[in-house]
């Protein structure tokens, strides 16, 4: 039996609150950031553009959504789900705690002119890193590097390669991952192989936007954007942590 194509469709979350209130992560927990009236109407903008990828390659391709767990992350899913399920597209749904975003720990909600005087050993620790172009491997306190999410989105990779087998009844060949900017960049930089100077290089992808992973484990795979997604109107505090700036905002 010839392998399967596997194509992987990587979803930003749409828009959130915090983009628009920048004091929103002092009080409320990441986790439990909810998308913008804004973010809900891009995450049914994307579930169209995605509708219209699949159907084309429907009913013998099955479809599988793997989300992250955080609130605006469910709610872009949703978003998604609702286009899909219009267009009579058959899928399932799974929450992957691995797809979850950058924990920023200590850091997280604390103005950067802050950060030395609140935190000084820690904040020299990231900042050593940081000199020497290593930010990809330094630790927020009681949160993560981006060196860790990289080992750990690799989790999932087991679950897409086995749903994928032809070995299975009817594989799962069209994925669509739901998750957040540092998480896509990683899963990129580790299915793809790219080296980890790679990923300071990279922005971090717009609200909504999509990237498409797809071909074969026999030949290789191509990672291309396939829609643009939309713009933050502002860049919230982790935002711009998110994309590697720490330190007085410009």
């Amino acid at each position: 039996m010839p392998p399967s194509q596997i194509r992987i469709f990587l979803v930003r979350h749409g828009e959130s609150v915090a983009n628009l209130d920048k004091a929103l992560n002092a009080s409320q927990p990441d986790h439990s950031i909810p998308l913008s009236d804004g973010g809900i109407r891009q995450a049914r903008t994307a579930g169209v553009f995605l509708a219209d990828a699949l159907a084309a390659h429907r009913p013998e391709r099955g479809v599988r959504i793997l989300c992250s767990p955080y609130a605006r992350t469910r709610q872009t899913s949703a978003g998604i789900e609702a286009e899909l399920s219009s267009r009579n597209i058959a899928f399932d749904r799974r929450e992957a705690i691995e797809l979850r975003e950058l924990e920023f720990g200590l850091f997280d909600g604390v103005p950067d002119e802050q950060l030395p005087m609140l935190f000084p050993r820690e904040y020299e620790h990231y900042e050593k890193n940081r000199r020497f172009e290593g930010e990809f491997f330094a630790p927020m306190p009681m949160g993560e590097s981006r060196c860790r999410v990289a080992d750990r989105v690799k989790g999932v990779f087991g679950t897409i390669l086995r749903d994928s087998s032809t070995s299975r009844g009817r594989p799962v060949t069209d994925f669509v991952v739901v998750s957040h900017g540092v998480t896509i960049r990683c899963f990129r930089m580790q299915w793809m192989h790219y080296p980890w100077e790679w990923f300071g290089e990279q922005p971090n992808p717009q609200n909504c936007s999509v990237r498409l992973i797809e071909g074969f484990a026999s030949s290789g795979y191509t990672d291309t954007e396939v829609f643009a997604g939309f713009p933050s109107a502002r860049r919230s505090l982790q935002t711009r942590r998110e994309e590697g700036i720490v330190g007085p905002p410009v």
